[in-house]
């Protein structure tokens, strides 16, 4: 029997335990995977060997705990990275409302851990690349932020679409800039704190729909698969100089038989970026930052092969030098600060904060009704006042809404284009909004040490009132 709406908000403010997987013998089954892969591109003609991180190693300590974790506060995870996608007029709705789709779809199994529910386990066929893709991104992204926050306590992170970010500095010429099929990871962690040298992790998540078994060989294991292809798009971007980048890897098996499981590997690096300057020109205040057109084609330089002097070797990536580590810390900071007014509903605010390249012009334009956010909602939680955009949608027959938004205080610097002040009040304030996964008169809550919150509530009065006779009868 399907669940009442009651029940579903009250399974996603559920704190639950989600499996993650990272061993040594993860790091063998990718590398044999890895050795499928080039023989087949060999037998195609192309390369035998593709590029890779030359170092990956489990996790350690506390990240390899299950992660406890409410199913809000995924999708919350989901919404929050997806706000920048630059789909919403195909679509209909704002990026990070793709969420909502998925708040029937997880729940507990009989261990107590996530599973995919009834609901969750039966998407159609044409669906299935689409669940995998973006709950691989929920769940792959909470373990990734979770390992920066418990390596960088100290600081707040922000998590970026990668490609949004290289677009300002390698994007292809033509009416509409891509990066067309190169390789590249999906998204950049910073860990920052103001007056500090920031720290950016790449990061790749993918998800499958596999049941794996015993008899499953290591060359079939679509994580395995997975991983081995998320190595080499990590190795396709590089900061400063080769195999500096921390990269944290991801792969969600979503139909495994213990529950949801997150496999994870990390390459390390100290991934630092130079300390910005508060003000003037080399601050993320500048009026606009400037694009690059970056080299990709044997961009970064590769050390020489088994340590012995001989030939130059280079290869193509996403490469930024250290010259201009400092404009890529302002693109990165502006950009983050255009996804948090996009999850608050900005509107043509968030304009300011990108490059043309990077879209621009679709924050410049009046969007029709429904394909983007409206900033015209405001909500208390505990002292503070938060400021947003909400939808209404229906769950189970009943109306409910969805809010997110920021503390209205970061909101109002974030419009004004004071990024640096709004990073260092967004760091004064991190400790002081509430932490519950529930508030009075809503159903599950997400709340962010950043000042960003999403919620979920029925919609009392008649049709409310409706729905519940129907159901009833």
């Amino acid at each position: 029997m399907a669940a009442s709406t009651e029940e579903v908000l009250a399974r996603l403010s559920q704190q639950l335990p989600v499996h993650v997987n990272s061993t040594d013998a993860l790091v063998a089954g990718m590398g044999k995977a890895a050795e499928v892969i080039d023989r087949k591109r060999k037998r195609s003609g192309g390369h035998d060997e593709g590029h890779r991180k030359p170092i990956l190693e489990p996790l350690r300590g506390a990240d390899l705990a299950d992660l406890a974790i409410t199913p809000w506060e995924l999708l919350g995870t989901l919404a929050r990275a997806s706000t920048l996608a630059r789909q919403g007029r195909g679509r209909g709705l704002a990026e990070h409302w793709q969420s909502l789709k998925y708040c029937q779809a997880l729940a507990s199994n009989a261990t107590g851990h996530v599973a995919l529910t009834e609901e969750g386990q039966s998407p159609e066929q044409s669906y299935r690349a689409m669940q995998a893709r973006e709950l691989g991104r929920a769940f792959g992204l909470a373990v990734a932020e979770r390992a920066v926050r418990s390596r960088f306590p100290d600081r707040l992170i922000s998590t970026v679409d990668a490609e949004v970010i290289l677009l300002s500095g390698f994007a292809r010429a033509g009416s509409r800039p891509t990066l067309g099929l190169r390789p590249r990871p999906d998204y950049f962690i910073e860990a920052w704190r103001p007056g500090e040298p920031s720290s950016v992790f790449l990061v790749t998540v993918n998800g499958n729909h596999q049941v794996a078994t015993k008899r499953t060989g290591k060359a079939d294991r679509s994580a395995f698969l997975q991983l081995a292809r998320a190595s080499e798009r990590a190795e396709y971007l590089h900061l400063g100089e080769w195999n500096t980048t921390p990269c944290l890897l991801m792969s969600t098996e979503l139909l495994a038989r213990e529950g949801i499981t997150v496999n994870a590997l990390q390459a390390p690096g100290p991934g630092l970026l130079p300390v910005r300057s508060a003000e003037g020109r080399a601050s993320a205040d500048v009026r606009s930052v400037s694009e690059r057109n970056l080299p990709y084609t044997d961009a970064v330089q590769l050390p020489p092969a088994d340590g012995k002097k001989s030939k130059e070797r280079f290869h193509d990536a996403f490469f930024v030098p250290r010259k201009h580590l400092t404009w890529f810390g302002q693109v990165l900071a502006r950009t983050g600060a255009a996804g948090q007014l996009a999850f608050a509903g900005a509107g043509r605010d968030i304009a300011q904060y990108l490059t043309p390249k990077q879209g621009r012009k679709h924050y410049e334009q009046r969007t029709f009704a429904g394909s983007s956010s409206v900033h015209d909602a405001s909500h208390k939680f505990g002292p503070a006042v938060f400021v947003g955009t909400d939808q209404v949608f229906r769950l189970g027959g009943i109306r409910v809404e969805a809010f997110s938004g920021m503390a209205a205080e970061l909101y109002e610097l974030l419009v004004k284009g004071e990024v640096e002040q709004y990073r260092r009040r967004a760091y004064e304030l991190r400790a002081t909004w509430p932490s519950s996964v529930t508030v009075p008169e809503w159903g599950p809550v997400s709340f962010r040490d950043d000042g960003t919150v999403m919620a979920l509530r029925i919609l009392l009065g008649a049709d409310t009132e409706v729905g519940q006779r129907s159901r009833a009868a």
